[in-house]
């Protein structure tokens, strides 16, 4: 386990919160194959770090080890790719109270697979929880970037975007990121890059991560978002059933 800064150790020591019954999904959106090196999971590691010395469920997929078919339907075999991968990762998102997707930046971008498990995420956006709402509901979103180049704040901006419009809670300072200098130079984990010490980096992945927990806590408390004004299931009451419904996609 990656050891935590002191002060790091120090929050995590002293909180008066119990997050034991939660858990984490990151979902890493970086190019390389596992056992490559991802400086993306690199940074992440700092957060899910954090969240396990706190008793948080936490689990990693790296999303390039698996086939994850294009499209936007649940069950992309049902539409002529021979194996999808994600109905099972779905499950997992599901199952968790947060959702953390990485990426790192490809000019000015987050990834071509980042953009692929978003997709897929869109894809299941016409299910619904038991209230009536859609199902993401009562979950919190998040994400960490990395890079050499210009572009992390953009990355963030396009991924909460995503999240919350298919239902995610986004809290607030919800991404953090490490961006070296611009140009060829050296990535996160790279020797003498100054990145897992970077201060301004440290303080951002530490409030991106209690501010996930704290969010996760009240809607595990509260039992979601409040179901009265949002609810699909009462809107279709509406149209009587000769007429077309409006799709959520």
């Amino acid at each position: 386990m990656l050891s935590l800064t002191p002060l790091q150790e120090e929050l995590c020591a002293n909180t008066r919160w119990d997050f034991s019954d939660l858990s984490a999904v990151f979902i890493n959106c970086t190019l390389k194959r596992s056992p490559d090196q991802s400086h993306t999971q690199g940074l992440a590691d700092r957060s899910m770090a954090i969240m396990r010395r706190l008793g948080v469920s936490v689990e990693g997929i790296r999303a390039v080890d698996h086939e994850i078919a294009p499209g936007v339907y649940p069950d992309m075999t049902e539409y002529g790719w021979e194996r999808d991968d994600w109905p099972a990762i779905y499950d997992k998102v599901m199952a968790a109270d947060i959702l953390v997707l990485m990426t790192p930046i490809w000019l000015g971008e987050k990834s071509s697979i980042c953009t692929r498990v978003v997709e897929r995420l869109y894809g299941n956006s016409a299910d619904l929880n038991d209230q009536g709402q859609w199902a993401y509901y009562g979950r919190v979103g998040g994400c960490l970037v990395t890079g050499n180049e210009d572009g992390a704040k953009h990355c963030a901006m396009n991924i909460h975007y995503s999240l919350q419009h298919l239902g995610f809670a986004i809290p607030p300072q919800a991404d953090a990121a490490w961006v070296g200098e611009a140009g060829p130079g050296p990535s996160y984990l790279d020797e003498d890059s100054g990145g897992p010490e970077n201060d301004f980096t440290n303080r951002n992945t530490t409030f991106m991560t209690w501010n996930l927990l704290h969010f996760a806590r009240m809607l595990r408390d509260n039992g979601g978002v409040p179901a009265y004004g949002n609810q699909r299931t009462i809107w279709e009451k509406q149209y009587e059933a000769h007429h077309d419904n409006p799709e959520h996609r």
